[in-house]
């Protein structure tokens, strides 16, 4: 009998506050009673997930939700991560530099991370970073930034906020060009479907890319061909891939013959890292609007435990947290060269700076092996 390959998967949520999804964002006072759905996780737990637990700052400073995660870290293994919301997490501007809007609006429909100046950036971040060090006893490592917004300026705010593992990254997908001409979130397109390192300022940081995967393999290359530039109908072109010729894991979004279809185009191409990712609210009946009541959550959380009993049934799976996956596979993992600036990693300078563009990095620390 042939033996099977091996699959990693991490599993990972956004733990957040609910009202979400909406083109609306609460800049204060949100709402998180979905946490306790959490307890849904059960059959995953009994599945051998180790989750990855993705917390926002209206999570890990509401007492209620920090009883909840300690008992899920300590009975089940999961890994409390940090989740940037930075529209909400203090310190809140006085002064507007998000969509006409300044922090102390009580609600915005525009939260560009791209339009947060830098300094204010670092500060939230100590704030988030702070309060998960309060509630964990020591520093949180993993990060994501909420809405997959992270941009190529943030990278040394995470190496100095001490990030060793980051899940920010949404390979095959860059945002759309507004009417002003600026591209309304970053640009992921180009980023490597598996694990790799990100050198910075010194650090480096271990990304672990949501899984995606173009339905047709010559797609990605033939798209990257087409003009580029903010403005170019060339970058809208790539924009509209995950709509038509893109599979993401992301069990909210896809059926379950979807879910199947990329795991099994991944892993056929040499992919070995999965990354399945979905939000605590979309647990909550009627806590995200694509998802109103019970009945539809239960639709979901059953095609996720299907989808488990599947994948076991077909390869050897290790379930490992993000700083599991660090620590089980850094020494492997590539540091990727980029000859231009790009938002899924620091560049080509600072790896020339770093005199390792190109190498294989690793060690628990996240330092050169």
């Amino acid at each position: 009998m042939r033996r099977r390959e091996t699959l990693y998967l991490v599993v990972s949520l956004d733990v957040e506050e609910e009202g979400l999804f909406g083109g609306r964002y609460a800049r204060r006072a949100p709402r998180v009673t979905n946490t306790a759905q959490l307890s849904r996780l059960a059959p995953l737990l009994e599945r051998g997930v180790r989750p990855t637990l993705f917390c926002a700052h209206s999570v890990l400073t509401d007492p209620a939700s920090r009883a909840i995660l300690a008992r899920l870290r300590d009975m089940s293994g999961a890994e409390i991560g940090a989740h940037l919301h930075h529209w909400n997490t203090p310190p809140l501007d006085l002064d507007s530099h998000a969509g006409g809007q300044s922090d102390m609006a009580d609600v915005t429909n525009s939260v560009p991370a791209a339009s947060v100046p830098a300094a204010l950036m670092a500060a939230k971040l100590g704030t988030l970073f702070r309060v998960g060090e309060d509630f964990q006893g020591a520093p949180l490592t993993s990060f994501r930034m909420g809405r997959w917004d992270l941009h190529r300026a943030h990278w040394p705010l995470l190496a100095r906020a001490g990030v060793l593992c980051d899940a920010s990254v949404r390979p095959l997908h860059c945002a759309k060009t507004g009417a002003d001409g600026v591209a309304a979130g970053p640009d992921h397109f180009n980023a490597p479907s598996d694990p790799y390192w990100v050198p910075v300022e010194g650090k480096h940081i271990f990304e672990v890319p949501l899984t995606v995967t173009p339905l047709l393999r010559p797609l990605p290359k033939m798209l990257r061909a087409l003009p580029d530039g903010p403005d170019s109908w060339g970058r809208a072109v790539r924009a509209s891939l995950r709509h038509w010729g893109a599979l993401a894991l992301l069990p909210v979004e896809h059926p379950f013959w979807a879910i199947r279809a990329v795991t099994s185009l991944f892993a056929a191409r040499g992919g070995r890292v999965l990354s399945l990712t979905w939000h605590s609210s979309e647990m909550l009946p009627g806590g995200a609007p694509h998802l109103p009541d019970a009945a539809s959550v239960e639709r979901l959380m059953t095609k996720i435990e299907a989808y488990l009993d599947w994948l076991h049934a077909h390869w050897e799976v290790r379930c490992l947290t993000m700083d599991g996956l660090r620590r089980e596979l850094g020494s492997s993992a590539a540091c990727p060269r980029s000859d231009v600036a790009c938002d899924w990693t620091t560049g080509a300078e600072q790896e020339k700076e770093s005199g390792q563009g190109g190498t294989t990095w690793g060690s628990d620390r996240g330092e050169p092996a």
